[in-house]
């Protein structure tokens, strides 16, 4: 006779695969059944953290972090992409106001004026945002500069490089080594707004007709060369003539320096956009501090190099520090984007806080946050006389209270 409970247990049912996983920045999700190969890619990127189940086989946890954005990882073999997106917590319009200010204080984005509201995620914010800044840059025509170039040529153009003549062709009339200046649009400029448009193209997730306006914006560009992986970004200054591209190439190095492109073992691929939140925090609160000091004979420095210890062999490099007309260091700050813990910030910002003070001699020191219960705390430091304050920046707020709580930053450094 057979009790109840008898007999073979039933097969695991298998967890669905997905192709798609949307994660939230420093957020988890368990149980992830993944292709083969991607859960080991992950595992061996930078994307997110990820963590294999020792009990169900196939099966992975991942864990963001501060970078936000898409990624594609292709499989050999496999029909289709597998894609991460990690979104950020800030709203998308405030992410950018902090990104357009961060690059142009003085003329940084405000709501509305890159017309990202509309999208939830970032990367199609970002391609929209782009797309609509070279627009803007290139209405007027394609700006044209000289460009130097030095080339092999079967007829003679501008100078003959002697010396490399004789290098190379041992005598030889032709082709001729020659250098000239060529008045053209395939100018640095150009250039850089030519290799994002390419490179908005590839990534996944930019809606159609995001990627339709793209498509023209590549054929305005077509004389254009765009810039190969391997090769460094061209170079760029802003100049009264180049004007109307400042806002579409500073954008457009954001997009360049946030592509990824990785090849891990076994024939993947990991191809992207992701956006690390913590330099964004960083970048605006130095700028909005560096703005808000303008004037009265103190200057500041950002990442300003200084040594903790005598023998100068312990670097510092504190975010943001402002220096007196005698050139004598007056206020340290420090930018955290972190969550606060139930109990409070982390102890080590304020040991980090505690040495800047020390080795710069000064009596206060100020951590600032993304957020936080209070917007303002303090510690008084004993036995040594140092004063720490914590700042929490709401960066749910709009961009004049934003601002705002910069400017309240900077009078209590002001104050010291």
């Amino acid at each position: 006779m057979t009790g109840v409970g008898d007999g073979p247990l039933p097969e695991p049912v298998a967890a669905e695969v997905r192709s798609c996983v949307d994660l939230v920045e420093y957020a988890t999700v368990a149980g992830l059944a993944l292709p083969d190969g991607v859960g080991r890619a992950l595992a061996a990127g930078d994307v997110v953290d990820a963590i294999p189940d020792p009990y169900t086989p196939g099966c992975w946890s991942l864990r963001a972090g501060s970078s936000v954005g898409a990624v594609n990882i292709t499989v050999p073999g496999a029909r289709e992409p597998f894609t991460v997106r990690v979104a950020p917590k800030v709203p998308i319009a405030r992410l950018f106001f902090l990104l357009g200010y961060s690059l142009d204080p003085q003329g940084g984005w405000r709501d509305g004026e890159v017309g990202v509201a509309e999208h939830r995620d970032l990367l199609p914010a970002l391609a929209h945002a782009v797309e609509r800044q070279v627009d803007r840059a290139l209405r007027q025509g394609l700006l044209q500069g000289y460009r130097h170039t030095e080339e092999s040529s079967l007829v003679v153009r501008g100078r003959i490089r002697e010396a490399e003549q004789i290098r190379r062709r041992f005598g030889a009339t032709l082709p001729v080594e020659v250098a000239y200046d060529e008045f053209t649009t395939d100018i640095e400029e150009n250039r850089v707004l030519r290799t994002a448009v390419e490179r908005l193209l590839r990534l996944p997730g930019v809606p159609g007709d995001v990627r339709r306006r793209l498509l023209h914006q590549r054929a305005r560009l077509a004389d254009v060369t765009p810039v190969v992986r391997v090769q460094e970004l061209p170079g760029w200054q802003p100049t009264r003539l180049n004007a109307r591209y400042h806002h579409a190439l500073r954008l457009a190095q954001v997009c360049l320096r946030g592509a990824s492109a990785e090849h891990p073992p076994g024939g993947l691929r990991i191809d992207g956009f992701l956006f690390d939140m913590n330099q964004l925090f960083e970048d605006f609160v130095t700028v909005a501090l560096r703005e808000a000091v303008r004037g009265g004979g103190r200057t500041c420095r950002l990442q300003d190099s200084h040594h903790l210890d005598e023998a100068s062999a312990i670097r510092m490099r504190p975010d943001f520090v402002l220096y007196g007309a005698d050139g004598i260091p007056c206020a340290v700050v420090d930018a955290k984007y972190k969550a606060e813990r139930r109990g409070g910030y982390p102890d080590a910002d304020l040991y980090q806080m505690l040495a800047y003070c020390t080795a710069l001699g000064l009596r206060e020191g100020h951590l600032v946050y993304a957020k936080g219960n209070a917007p303002h705390v303090s510690h008084q430091v004993r036995h040594a006389g140092i004063l720490i304050h914590q700042h929490a920046l709401d960066l749910d707020q709009d961009p004049v209270g934003l601002l705002a709580d910069i400017g309240r930053v900077a009078r209590r450094m002001y104050s010291a």
